[in-house]
C-alpha cells in the first residue's frame, strides 16, 4: 500500500446519471488533490460494477476505498453524505413512445387548464360580473360579446406567459420559471425519499460492501 499524508477533497452530487454499468470514483465525484498521481489513482478506483437502475452510496464507502490505497491520506468530503448513482440501459423506450407521451401530457395539460379556467369563471359567475360592469359604465345592457371579455381573455393569456416566464424555448428573464422551481423541488423530494428508503431497508452501499451486487449492510 502507498503511504501519503496529502489531503484529498471529494464532492458528491445528490444524483449522478452514468452511461455505463461499471463506475469509477472519478465518474461520479469531483476529486482534487495537490498530488496529480494520487488524484489520478483515486479517480480510477472502481466504485460499482454491473449496476442497473439506481444505487445509493454512502460517502463513507468512498472514504474507506481511498484509505485502503492511501492509509495516511486526509480525505475531506464537502458534498452529500449519501448520493445516488443512476444507470439505465440504452435503448430503453423508443423515440416514438417518448413523442406519444409528450403529446399526451401536452393535450392533458391544455384541456385540464382550460377546464380549470372555465370552472373558475363559472364559479365566480364572470359573465354576470361583466354584464354589471358594462351596464354601469355604458348605461345599457350588453347584447352580446363586449370589449370586457376580449381584454379579459388577452390579459389571462399575457398573465400566464408572464407568470411562467417563457414561451416555447424563449425565456423572458434569467430567473428560473415556476415550473422549473417546482420540478427541482420534486426532484429533491424524490432523491431524499430514495436515500432514506434505501437506508432504512439496508440497501445502501456502505463500508462493508464491495460493489452493488453485495448483500445488505451488517
Amino acid at each position: 500500500m502507498a503511504s501519503n499524508s496529502e489531503t484529498i477533497y471529494i464532492k458528491a452530487g445528490r444524483n449522478t446519471e452514468v452511461k455505463k454499468p461499471d463506475i469509477t470514483l472519478g465518474e461520479v465525484l469531483e476529486i482534487t488533490c495537490v498530488n496529480p498521481s494520487m488524484e489520478a489513482k483515486v479517480r480510477s478506483l472502481r466504485l460499482l460494477k454491473g449496476i442497473n437502475g439506481r444505487v445509493v452510496v454512502s460517502v463513507l464507502k468512498v472514504v474507506s476505498m481511498i484509505q485502503e490505497v492511501y492509509p495516511n491520506a486526509d480525505v475531506q468530503s464537502i458534498g452529500e453524505p449519501d448520493f445516488i448513482v443512476t444507470y439505465e440501459e440504452p435503448g430503453k423506450g423508443s423515440r416514438f413512445m417518448q413523442s406519444i407521451k409528450v403529446v399526451f401530457v401536452s393535450v392533458l395539460s391544455f384541456f385540464g387548464a382550460a377546464f380549470s379556467i372555465m370552472a373558475f369563471n363559472n364559479d365566480v359567475d364572470a359573465p354576470k360580473l361583466f354584464d354589471q360592469i358594462y351596464t354601469q359604465i355604458m348605461g345599457n345592457k350588453p347584447d352580446g360579446f363586449t370589449i370586457l371579455e376580449l381584454t379579459y381573455s388577452l390579459g389571462l393569456a399575457v398573465g400566464i406567459l408572464i407568470f411562467f416566464n417563457h414561451f416555447g424555448k424563449k425565456k423572458f428573464t434569467v430567473d428560473p420559471t415556476p415550473m422549473e422551481v417546482e420540478m427541482r423541488l420534486y426532484e429533491n423530494d424524490i432523491q431524499t425519499t430514495l436515500i432514506e428508503t434505501y437506508s432504512r431497508k439496508e440497501r445502501e452501499l456502505h463500508v462493508d460492501q464491495t460493489d452493488s451486487s453485495c448483500g445488505h449492510r451488517k
